[in-house]
């Protein structure tokens, strides 16, 4: 499924991502997205953020 974002050759450098369902994530816990997004304002702790720029990768 395509995303809210483009899809990079590269990764983005410092970001690790562990969803493997994404359609931004690759081997080795990486992001490919161009840019990420993370939500919602205010947010107190780990469980309240949301990765905005999650999109589901098709097959999965």
């Amino acid at each position: 499924m395509a995303g809210r974002v483009k899809k990079l050759n590269d990764p983005i450098g410092r970001v690790k991502c562990v969803v493997n369902t994404c359609e931004y994530w690759d081997a080795g816990n990486v992001c490919k997205a161009e840019s990420i997004e993370i939500q919602p304002p205010n947010a107190r702790n780990t469980e309240m953020t949301d990765c905005a720029t999650f999109a589901p990768r098709a097959g999965v």
